[in-house]
């Protein structure tokens, strides 16, 4: 199938299955997708001191991530403008100073060529290679929210906010709970032998594999939300870049109270409170919808679950915030943080970090059963048969293309709600994968270093 072809379908909710590994579409993804979107790096706790640094990729580019000695947040291409060698290969660390181990040329921690050797003996000083405003190739655009560092290789990308939209509104129950921040611990690092879209579109809203592929997780009563009632009451929204799902909360109890039922303290309940804006509480609280997995376009996700973390009952909330990074068709790497209220105490901490390893991260139970479903599909995408399917991801709709239930308006977010299940926010996000793959890349401009106004 050509391109077109391929997108057709897909905005019709009918996936050729072959797309779950396939070298083209993954290098259609590489220039035209990843080449466009705005991707998470890292968040400032990770790089909150002066000096700190860790390095990130988006697919085969990577990323020197630092704030520098006067606490300024900087997004530099690794790769020394002399060779091309990757200066830095520590994943993360404290340095006022980065140098080059091929040749030794040093750049400063805001990526300014500091020094390098024998520059008047090899070049005949500035008359061979201008050394001032050298810098290592910043990243074209970047930017901050809830202290989370995002970057496009794009330089004409959209302004970030204005392309977050409405999924701002939901990113704050994962990201904004305390005016203190957001600790961000990890990340956990895997490789799985699975698709990296397939991650993507699970946490964008696939509440209808829960009470069947976490049947166990029940069983053991380690959570008993999955449970197909559970689901069911719950509303699958999306808006902006992104979507996710929610859990019914007991009715009518208000913000407080349903905060109380899934495990938080009441002190981080007085924060998130203030914190929080009226409408926000007010999706809680009047409406009693509590976010849990989200996923904003295209490879960042979010769960917010509560588990029983001890014999005595204790219910205790986690956050956990993972990227599908893509290593080819069939592999990805998985990131995965813990992330908790900066202020948060410590016994809650203790218990949350608990709740996530329980469930997720690379031992975690949810983890398990998800991975083994993902590594399945992407096998079977791999043969010949599967140039044959089209997979059908239009549950929700009739025949005809009418949505079987109506937009459920009792919500109380922004964007498009449905109550119930439906493959709603998978047909969204892979409307925002068909229109960009469907554009050529955009165009690149080559710099040149150090030659002044030659090649202007």
């Amino acid at each position: 199938m050509e391109i077109d072809e391929v997108t057709a379908a897909v905005r019709q909710g009918l996936i050729p299955a072959y797309l779950y590994n396939d070298a083209e579409v993954f290098e259609l993804e590489r220039a035209r997708l990843f080449g466009r979107s705005w991707n998470f790096l890292a968040h400032e706790f990770e790089i909150a001191k002066p000096n700190d640094y860790v390095v990130r990729n988006i697919l085969d580019d990577s990323f020197l991530v630092t704030r520098d000695s006067d606490g300024q947040i900087h997004v530099m291409f690794n790769m020394c403008v002399h060779r091309g060698m990757q200066v830095c290969r520590a994943e993360r660390g404290s340095a006022r100073t980065f140098r080059c181990p091929y040749h030794a040329w040093t750049y400063r921690n805001d990526g300014q060529l500091a020094g390098l050797p024998f520059h008047a003996d090899a070049y005949g000083g500035n008359a061979g290679f201008i050394k001032e405003g050298q810098a290592l190739l910043p990243a074209p655009s970047i930017a901050v929210h809830n202290g989370m560092i995002f970057a496009s290789l794009d330089p004409d990308a959209p302004d970030f906010e204005t392309w977050l939209g409405d999924f701002a509104f939901y990113l704050d129950f994962y990201t904004g709970q305390s005016a203190a921040g957001m600790e961000f611990r990890g990340p956990q690092r895997w490789r799985i032998e699975a698709n990296w879209k397939i991650g993507a579109e699970n946490f964008m809203g696939d509440s209808y594999h829960t009470p069947h592929t976490h049947a166990s997780v029940v069983d053991i009563e380690l959570f008993g939300e999955p449970k197909p009632y559970k689901r069911k009451e719950g509303v699958l929204w999306h808006a902006g870049p992104g979507g996710g799902t929610t859990y019914k909360l007991p009715a009518g109890n208000g913000f407080r109270t349903g905060l109380q039922y899934v495990g938080y303290p009441d002190e981080m309940i007085d924060r998130m409170e203030e914190r929080l804006s009226a409408p926000q509480r007010a999706l809680a609280g009047e409406s009693g919808f509590m976010p849990s997995a989200a996923t904003l376009f295209p490879n960042l996700s979010f769960v917010h679950n509560w588990p029983q973390t001890d014999g005595e009952g204790r219910i205790t909330p986690f956050i956990s915030v993972r990227l599908w990074q893509p290593v080819g068709p069939g592999e990805t790497e998985v990131y995965s943080w813990f992330c908790v209220a900066a202020d948060a105490p410590d016994d809650y901490k203790a218990a949350s970090y608990k709740a996530y390893l329980m469930c997720f991260g690379s031992s975690g139970m949810f983890e398990q059963d998800d991975v083994e479903n993902w590594v399945s599909i992407t096998t079977m995408a791999r043969g010949s048969m599967a140039r044959n399917l089209l997979l059908n991801n239009r549950m929700g709709l009739t025949l005809d293309g009418d949505p079987i239930v109506e937009q459920f308006e009792g919500f109380g977010g922004p964007g498009t709600a449905y109550q119930g299940f439906g493959e709603h926010n998978q047909r969204h996000w892979f409307s925002m994968w068909a229109e960009l793959v469907s554009r050529p890349a955009p165009e690149r401009e080559m710099i040149a270093f150090g030659m002044g106004e030659t090649l202007a």
